[in-house]
């Protein structure tokens, strides 16, 4: 690297790796309130009931409902296996996910750009809010990030190898990290096409484009029967709205931050720092655009549009950051050489006080729309020997089945089969008829339902039911709201 290129930089930070910073930022930030005031919201939930089935049972439920998350509910279900159910168990997997995820922003914005791009796109990462949030998720998907980062920063090290280096290996490696990805959410095939305009970009050379289309291929052909599996199983997601201009509004930011990041970048440094042909913005911007874009355009068709599904585009708003940043040293350095070294540690300490309040909202319960373990205290507390308990609709059984000992005594009346035993994540209940006759043998009923502000009306038939006779047979004795849930004790008249 020439002299005059890298005069801003130190020689601590050239000599060292830089990736370890990153790491330890985003494992801290991570771990800070990993527990949340010990709640768990109705997709965790979903994660911890299924973990905590049998591998045969959870293979059943996979064939009727959620099989997209198979390999992620497998996974989880030997962690429990091992460490225990509790939200550190379910949680610390994505926090080590988000690591090694900043690990790779870090390695590829050095390869890139230099120790500064890498260290600030590194530190970057952890603080983006998205990350934040999914940093304490028992859900796949930052685990999927970390993938399209290997998966990125193996693509940059392909396009630039070192001389008679064997690639075969790297490829493999690309090609079975896409397919892991696909695996754990097949949208990540997204980051395939954004690798495509990375290639194109860089101007890649046929025997490349032929390697990459290769691999490419074949994670496409191990993932393709989980797609057109789970294509099935699409009720699922039918509560998705349908894409309005007002959903634009988040990647429209991310965008215009990701393109003022690659100006900038190019007017403090002449040109995007590059290896060869490769550069930043040859990058960062796919990565950050095309899955964005992609899962627009994808919703057009059937509404999709959760930015959950395309969290791996952060890491190339993270590089991009990554390379601003550097750039700005490099304007420092000239006037302020040792100002300039404390650029980039200084902007991530400004942007975590600027950030805390959406730092400390990301960590309070009151980010997630529910608490599955708040109602259950309450119920708890307020059963008696003897009572029923109803949930509406059905899907609220979650917080029983996470919280199993709050209601040990309770008589589900409306289930007719367990959700393991059913291969489902609520059960199979009874009929309106059958629910009314067994509601009509009780003297008190605990109904957990959703909270006031986020309920909706009863729409199956067996849950009109249930609302029917609470009404005209019941009294309300004990009504209790707490985190996006619902309490009532009814008493028969």
């Amino acid at each position: 690297m020439n002299t005059s290129l890298t005069s801003h930089i130190p020689a601590g930070l050239r000599r060292w790796p830089v990736w370890p910073v990153p790491v330890l930022w985003t494992l801290a930030l991570g771990l800070w309130g990993i527990s949340r005031q010990d709640s768990v919201w109705r997709d965790e939930a979903a994660t911890w009931q299924v973990a905590l089935r049998s591998t045969g049972e959870i293979w059943d439920m996979l064939g009727q409902v959620d099989a997209v998350h198979g390999l992620y509910y497998l996974l989880m279900h030997g962690l429990f296996e091992l460490f225990g159910a509790g939200t550190t168990t379910l949680r610390l997997p994505s926090v080590l996910a988000g690591a090694a995820a900043a690990a790779g922003v870090a390695v590829t914005g050095r390869r890139l750009a230099g120790p500064w791009a890498g260290l600030g796109g590194g530190l970057a990462f952890g603080l983006l809010p998205a990350v934040q949030f999914h940093l304490q998720e028992g859900r796949p998907y930052a685990l999927v990030t970390a993938g399209a980062g290997l998966s990125t920063l193996l693509l940059v090290s392909l396009l630039a190898p070192p001389a008679r280096d064997r690639t075969w290996p790297r490829w493999t490696a690309y090609g079975v990290t896409v397919l892991v990805c696909a695996l754990l959410n097949w949208l990540s095939l997204l980051v395939l096409p954004a690798h495509a305009v990375t290639l194109w970009w860089v101007r890649a050379g046929r025997g490349v484009w032929l390697r990459w289309a290769a691999y490419a291929a074949g994670a496409v052909a191990g993932a393709l029967p989980l797609v057109l599996f789970s294509r099935g199983q699409s009720d699922q997601v039918s509560w998705i709205p349908p894409l309005t201009w007002h959903m634009m509004i988040g990647p429209g930011i991310l965008l215009t931050a990701g393109g003022l990041c690659a100006l900038a970048a190019r007017r403090g440094t002449g040109r995007f720092r590059a290896t060869g042909r490769l550069s930043v913005a040859a990058v960062g911007l796919p990565l950050l655009a095309v899955p964005q874009l992609g899962l627009i355009g994808l919703s057009l068709v059937r509404p999709l549009f959760l930015d959950r599904y395309v969290l791996f585009s952060m890491a190339g708003l993270a590089l991009l950051i990554g390379a601003a940043l550097d750039a700005a040293v490099r304007v420092a350095a000239p006037r302020f050489p040792r100002a300039s070294v404390l650029l980039v540690p200084g902007m991530a300490g400004i942007a975590v006080l600027a950030l805390l309040p959406v730092e400390l909202g990301k960590r309070a319960p009151s980010s997630r729309v529910d608490d599955v373990l708040a109602v259950a205290g309450e119920v708890d507390r307020l059963k008696r020997p003897g009572d029923a308990v109803l949930f509406v609709p059905a899907a609220r059984r979650d917080t029983a089945l996470v919280s199993p000992a709050a209601f040990a005594g309770l008589a589900d009346v409306a289930l007719t089969r367990s959700p393991a035993a059913s291969g489902t994540l609520k059960g199979e209940e009874a009929g309106p008829a059958l629910v009314r006759e067994a509601l009509l043998t009780r003297r008190r009923v605990l109904l957990v339902t959703d909270a006031a502000k986020v309920a909706k009306a009863p729409s199956a038939a067996r849950d009109q039911a249930k609302a029917a006779v609470l009404r005209e047979h019941f009294t309300v004795v004990e009504d209790r709201q707490v985190r996006g849930r619902r309490l009532t004790v009814y008493e028969r008249r």
